[in-house]
C-alpha cells in the first residue's frame, strides 16, 4: 500500500493555510518557498495543487547515491546522511514536486504526513491510500 496526498484542486482556495502548517512543520517558519506543497494560481481565481504522487519514482531511479527510498507506509523519503545534494531528483521530477531552497542542503518533498490536510478548511486536500504498483 502507498499512502499519499489526494488532492481536490476544485475545492481549493487559495488561503495558503497547508503551505503554512508545512513550513512550518518541517522548517519552524511560515515560508510557502518551504513548503512541501505547492499553491499554484491558475487563471479564473483557480488553483492547483502540486504534491508528489509517491508513485512516479523517477527520483528513486535518478538519485546517484541511492538517498531516496520508498519508506514504510509507502512514501517516497530521502536520507539527508546519504543526500549529497546534486539536485538530479528536482531536475528529473516531472511535475516540480521535489524542491529545493537556497541555503538548504538537502532537497525536500511531500512526504503524506497529512499535516495540511487536517488544516485545510475546504477540504481540498486527504490522506488516502493505494495499492502500490506492480
Amino acid at each position: 500500500m502507498i499512502k499519499y496526498l489526494a488532492t481536490y484542486n476544485e475545492k481549493c482556495v487559495g488561503c495558503m493555510t497547508c503551505t503554512s502548517v508545512c513550513s512550518k512543520l518541517y522548517f519552524k517558519e511560515d515560508n510557502p518557498a518551504k513548503s512541501r506543497i505547492q499553491v499554484n494560481e491558475m487563471p479564473a481565481m483557480a488553483y492547483h495543487l502540486v504534491v508528489c504522487d509517491q508513485e512516479c519514482m523517477a527520483c528513486v531511479r535518478e538519485c546517484p547515491t541511492r538517498a531516496i527510498t520508498r519508506n514504510k507506509a509507502g512514501a517516497i523519503v530521502i536520507d539527508s546522511k546519504k543526500c549529497v545534494g546534486c539536485l538530479a531528483c528536482v531536475a528529473v521530477c516531472p511535475i516540480g514536486a521535489m524542491r529545493w531552497f537556497p541555503g538548504n542542503p538537502v532537497p525536500f518533498k511531500c512526504i503524506s504526513c497529512g499535516a495540511c490536510a487536517k488544516v485545510c478548511p475546504k477540504g481540498a486536500l486527504e490522506i488516502q491510500t493505494k495499492e502500490a504498483a506492480v
